[in-house]
């Protein structure tokens, strides 16, 4: 169990490593062993679905699937280590295949299938006994799939680097004997917990030190070859170790933009992954983790978080919550989130105001009722329950990790453009969109004024005092980040 205390920027990075798994997930389905042709150059890969299981558009395939059987266990902060947590992964990872899995690869169907009908009690050891048998049949058990469903361990163990590396080996081996697997699964794992509390990717190198002193060479020159190469020089990634080498490429040698978006560097490397070929959805899948744990969810582009989805409905929150909850040691915070149904809101007075430039946005706060104002989509720019807004369909309540305190947020400019332009796009699709923060005083006139500036061109400074004008009697106060921020976007 965690007892490192996270910081608001290191909670970002946290809930970004499931969520940026799916999405690079997501991304990648379409294009998966070639069932659509890759985008040229000029071109950007997108979540079109269809691919080998005839995906919705945003779905994720198995890669995530996996990694929420194995984040359902995490969440409660169960130590993966034991008998009782392995046996319970081994059983989701049955329930799995036999009710959701849109697609599984060849050796994690023939472990599965060998053990199907077995209790729970005694599945997980019954489990690696078979993955070690076909092993010792074949010869060959070094796939990608355990790697591809691994970042939520990191999660597990944030204070424990030790502790990691033993449970990643012992979730790894559940269906993937070769040690190759488990090796990269503590490499990826260490990388990926590094880049949550230290917001960099020099983990991965650091990882080395968690494996036998024999292997650290090899694995040593097995990354320095994917810092040469570019993503599509390893083809043949349904190995794991061209896998991981794809996605360590195409992370490593993807520039981080020297812009007001830096975190765009989450997007660019995942379109690189895609474009490695082959196991598209699996690369950019493993990369989407530990990009998402080093820039966080408010690195992740929105129109990705809102559509992105898959097994058992888990969508973007679904994901957000089991990863702090696994951080959290299976322990939501003080008000019960995530896991609870509403947020309780800060003040007592509801707050229901046009926009003033467009009044089919309407200006709220957690006391506003969606429904009674006639919205059909939610943009929320603080913490909600999970049934906060009653009759807004799921797929139209856009969640903004953005925390109103100066220093707080790890992606201040982009997750305040990223709102103001999905309000942009909601309006676009013919809604009426509720805008809210939990008192409506920050964070709401922030992205208020920044979605003049995108929709209509104001200058982010008047489109400033004109919220303030508007909001003068509502405790408008917009704080000194936020201001600067919309002050200084374009």
């Amino acid at each position: 169990m965690n007892n490192t205390r996270l910081s608001a920027v290191q909670s970002d990075r946290a809930a970004g490593v499931l969520l940026g798994a799916a999405c690079g997930d997501a991304l990648g389905v379409p294009y998966e062993f070639g069932t659509a042709p890759l985008p040229p150059s000029g071109e950007a890969p997108r979540m079109n679905g269809g691919g080998l299981g005839n995906y919705a558009p945003g779905e994720y395939s198995d890669d995530t699937q996996m990694a929420f059987c194995i984040a359902e266990v995490a969440a409660t902060g169960a130590d993966l280590r034991t008998a009782a947590a392995l046996d319970r992964i081994a059983a989701n990872f049955v329930r799995w295949q036999t009710e959701g899995a849109s697609d599984i690869g060849i050796q994690t169907r023939q472990v599965l299938s060998a053990v199907r009908g077995r209790p729970v009690e005694g599945l997980g050891r019954v489990l690696s006994e078979s993955a070690r048998t076909l092993h010792e049949k074949t010869g060959k058990s070094a796939g990608n799939g355990s790697l591809m469903r691994t970042g939520v361990v990191a999660l597990a163990y944030l204070d424990d680097p030790v502790g990691m590396a033993e449970a990643a080996r012992a979730v790894s081996e559940l269906t993937h004997f070769d040690p190759l697997a488990s090796e990269a699964c503590v490499l990826w794992c260490a990388a990926i917990r590094h880049a949550v509390l230290e917001g960099t990717f020099d983990g991965l190198r650091e990882g080395l030190d968690l494996l036998p002193a024999d292997r650290c060479g090899q694995w040593a020159a097995w990354l320095d070859e994917a810092e040469a190469h570019p993503p599509a020089h390893f083809p043949n990634n349904g190995f794991v170790v061209t896998a991981l080498q794809a996605a360590w490429s195409a992370i490593s040698r993807t520039p981080v933009p020297a812009t007001d978006f830096p975190s765009d560097h989450l997007r660019d490397a995942l379109y690189a992954a895609v474009r490695a070929g082959n196991d598209t959805d699996t690369v950019a899948a493993i990369a989407g983790a530990l990009l998402g744990a080093r820039w966080g969810v408010s690195g992740i582009p929105l129109p990705w978080q809102r559509i992105v989805h898959g097994w058992d409905h888990q969508r973007s929150a679904d994901l957000i919550g089991l990863g702090l909850l696994t951080v959290g040691g299976g322990r939501p915070d003080g008000v019960g989130w995530p896991g609870v149904d509403r947020m309780e809101p800060p003040i007592p007075h509801s707050l229901l105001l046009a926009h003033p430039d467009d009044d089919q946005v309407v200006l709220g706060n957690l006391v506003t009722d969606a429904a009674a104002a006639g919205t059909t989509a939610v943009v929320s720019l603080c913490r909600v329950g999970r049934a906060q807004f009653p009759g807004v369909p799921a797929e139209n309540q856009v969640q903004v990790w953005l925390v109103d305190q100066p220093g707080a947020n790890a992606n201040t400019a982009f997750a305040l453009d990223q709102a103001a332009r999905m309000v942009a796009a909601l309006r676009d699709e013919g809604h009426r969109v509720l805008l809210h923060c939990a008192a409506g005083q920050s964070r709401t006139p922030a992205v208020a004024a920044r979605y003049a500036t995108v929709r209509f061109g104001k200058p982010g400074q008047a489109a400033l005092d004109e919220m303030q004008k508007l909001l003068a009697d509502h405790g408008f106060y917009v704080n000194s980040e936020l201001r600067r921020v919309v002050a200084a976007l374009e």
